[in-house]
């Protein structure tokens, strides 16, 4: 396994599971008041299922070097066990549960939302490692993705948002020369249509230097929670901030919606073109320790 590879994984990781933390934070009330400035919510700052699922991806690289779906599956489900309560919805709980009984996913995958599979934004919200991971190889990087994504997410909605965010990932890290407004065109280039597309497309024609609540009044932030209204707005926010972590951070929790989601996304393809000393250090100290073992051994 190569090192580079691991490394920058990592990096997104790092990326994603702040962002989740400190999105996380604001949907107190007494922090969320706070957002109008520039001061970090009191530590520690607890992640969410989306770093959880995230971490079980991670896990799953390093022990296969690609998405072995029936170990990312038990992965899921031992993390679910462990910690059942990081904020899982209804949806996830119920087939890791089952998982966890020991039912095969892939019936339970596509039989949620009455056999219409999930098009929840679960899928994008934890991939920009493995897009980080398979930078090096776009078409590898498209079929892990979605891969990924249809042990909990048979939706192709959803498989399409992940696909974009895992892209984006990779773009972040191999074009670091590439000018931001670069970013949302590749992305659209490479994924099937879907209504995931469509609202990028639309997202798209606002320049960068939009309001970014003026983007999520006409893609949405991640309210309805689906793949939909979650992922062409963060793709917009990590290309109009695509140099500078922290300001992204603040402005996803400004604009609101689901908070933790938006900021772990954005977070996780942020990281890999700003690199470790763009992420405020401060913040990883206020993050709760990842639980997991990162050695690569």
């Amino acid at each position: 396994m190569s090192n580079d590879r691991w490394d920058r994984a990592c990096l997104s990781l790092d990326g994603l599971s702040i962002g989740d933390a400190f999105g996380q934070q604001f949907f107190s009330p007494d922090v969320a008041a706070e957002a109008t400035g520039h001061r970090p919510p009191t530590p520690p700052w607890n992640y969410t299922d989306d770093t959880e699922m995230a971490l079980a991806l991670m896990e799953t690289l390093r022990d296969c070097a690609c998405v072995d779906q029936d170990v990312l599956a038990q992965r899921f489900a031992e993390r679910f066990q462990a910690e059942p309560n990081r904020g899982y919805g209804a949806g996830a709980r119920r087939l890791l549960e089952n998982v966890a009984l020991g039912e095969c996913w892939k019936p339970l995958s596509q039989q949620m939302f009455g056999g219409s599979g999930s098009f929840g934004n679960g899928a994008a919200m934890r991939v920009a490692p493995l897009g980080a991971w398979f930078a090096d190889d776009v078409e590898l990087t498209i079929e892990q993705a979605a891969l990924s994504a249809e042990v909990t997410h048979a939706n192709s909605e959803a498989q399409v948002g992940a696909i974009a965010i895992a892209l984006a990932a990779g773009w972040a890290w191999r074009c670091k020369s590439e000018p931001a407004e670069d970013l949302i065109p590749w992305v659209i280039s490479k994924i099937d249509q879907s209504e995931v597309r469509r609202r990028l497309e639309w997202a798209a024609k606002y320049p960068l230097d939009t309001g970014a609540s003026t983007v999520a009044s006409q893609v949405g932030c991640g309210v309805q929670i689906s793949a939909q209204d979650t992922v062409p707005f963060c793709l917009w926010m990590a290309a109009a901030f695509l140099n500078d972590y922290s300001e992204a951070m603040w402005t996803a929790v400004r604009v609101g919606g689901d908070m933790d989601t938006t900021c772990a996304i954005i977070g996780g393809i942020i990281a890999l073109r700003v690199g470790p000393t763009g992420i405020p250090e401060q913040w990883k100290q206020n993050r709760e320790p990842l639980g997991w073992n990162n050695s690569l051994t």
